[in-house]
């Protein structure tokens, strides 16, 4: 089973009737924001004065997170690093799935069209959302959230992913969704700030703002 967290993502925010993610441009957004995330846990990136940085030179082993760590070798900040090649993070995310096993890809039905995308099981993604409602509506510590749960729950609600997250949760449960996002702040400052402004980045992205 794939469990890096851009492809959790992914799945986190697809939708079936869609045949595809949700928001596109969100969801492409969000996966950076995850392989980020995934890559500060995982020690390969930090931060300097705002700057991101990358330690180590190996390879990860994983297309998704390698192409990310290209991107961070250049010098960039968090948000900066958020919406560069965003539109290729998705095609590879979407090509590791698929050779997984997870996702079915078709041709789009016109030229111009989009890729159809198909859950071969559509109980993986229910039951990581029920892992992630879990952790929304738990009334254990925060601090005892699994990391990963604890990210993409953070990562849901500022990407208003509404089949995860919905509007009544996102007040019901603010201090909660507040404290995971915090603990991204352990990872690097500038990574957490980054993610609580996803929304801003968000609506920027979407008017034509950032890089693809």
């Amino acid at each position: 089973m794939i469990d890096d967290l851009a492809c959790l993502m992914y799945l986190l925010a697809h939708d079936d009737v869609a045949g595809g993610p949700y928001d596109r441009s969100r969801t492409e957004l969000l996966l950076r924001a995850a392989a980020l995330v995934d890559l500060a846990s995982r020690g390969r990136l930090g931060e300097d004065g705002g700057t991101v940085t990358v330690s180590g030179t190996a390879p990860t082993g994983d297309p998704v997170l390698d192409g990310v760590l290209r991107d961070a070798a250049a010098g960039h900040g968090w948000k900066g690093l958020m919406r560069r090649h965003r539109r290729r993070t998705r095609t590879e995310v979407e090509d590791r799935l698929a050779t997984a096993g997870v996702l079915t890809v078709r041709a789009p039905r016109t030229r111009f069209g989009a890729r159809r995308l198909t859950l071969t099981d559509p109980a993986v993604a229910a039951a990581l959302r029920a892992r992630v409602s879990t952790a929304l509506r738990g009334d254990g510590p925060v601090g005892e959230i699994p990391a990963t749960d604890a990210a993409l729950l953070a990562l849901a609600a500022a990407g208003r992913v509404r089949s995860v997250v919905s509007r009544p949760d996102q007040k019901a449960y603010r201090t909660r969704i507040d404290a995971c996002t915090g603990r991204l702040a352990a990872l690097a400052p500038g990574l957490e700030k980054a993610v609580r402004a996803l929304p801003t980045t968000m609506i920027a992205a979407q008017g034509g703002i950032g890089g693809s």
